[in-house]
């Protein structure tokens, strides 16, 4: 894989930290490493968004989690987290859905919420997680609607806290399914640059990732 190759891997990812142990010490960790490698982002814990915009101080868009890691509180709740996390400086919001709601068909609200997000988030860039590894193929396939009637900005496979993360076949399903306006972010699990590369490839556009900025980071302080 060329040099060119793996940066232009690096500018899709939004750089990781979401384990409950993460302090501050690990969040400005994260974002020296995500200004070094331009990163699309750094994606971290809501309740470091506001130190975190302040010492990144627009060298790399700061990225939070909303109703995060299993989605079901209220749509109040979640309208709240996301319009603090605003307040505080973020620019992207990575909500999850109401997993339950969708799988007893509730899609009415389910696409309530995403708008009622869509709608508090404006000019934010909103990312819909949808928890692929407890979807069936029909489900995935509904949410692709859901999220592009909401005017959501992205589709994301995953929190990265469930059964399993982003897979080939979801990515492929997505960019079939989902509207022209909707892009695609692969998370969970990715754990090389060869497969970051191949959801890329499929589709994705942005790779909700922790390893390959780690990956790229050993390769470059042992040569």
């Amino acid at each position: 894989m060329t040099e060119e190759r793996i940066r232009e891997i690096v500018s899709h990812c939004d750089h990781t930290q979401l384990a409950v142990t993460a302090g501050w010490e690990d969040i400005r960790a994260l974002i020296d490493d995500a200004v070094t490698y331009s990163t699309a982002s750094v994606c971290i814990p809501p309740c470091y968004v506001k130190q975190a915009v302040s010492y990144a101080a627009g060298r790399v868009p700061v990225c939070t989690v909303i109703g995060f890691p299993n989605g079901y509180n209220t749509t109040a709740a979640k309208c709240a987290e996301a319009e603090e996390a605003i307040r505080d400086g973020a620019a992207e919001i990575d909500m999850v859905i109401n997993v339950g709601a969708l799988k007893a068909g509730n899609d009415a609200y389910v696409l309530a919420e995403v708008k009622a997000l869509r709608a508090v988030c404006r000019d934010v860039i909103l990312k819909v997680i949808i928890e692929t590894c407890l979807l069936t193929d029909e489900e995935k396939i509904r949410m692709c609607g859901i999220v592009t009637e909401a005017g959501a900005d992205y589709i994301k496979t995953s929190t990265g806290f469930s059964k399993a993360g982003a897979t080939f076949e979801d990515v492929k399903l997505f960019a079939a399914h989902v509207g022209p306006d909707v892009k695609i972010k692969a998370a969970g699990g990715i754990s090389s640059l060869e497969d970051a590369d191949e959801f890329l490839k499929l589709g994705a556009d942005r790779l909700g990732t922790s390893r390959v900025v780690k990956i790229v980071k050993a390769r470059d302080n042992s040569q």
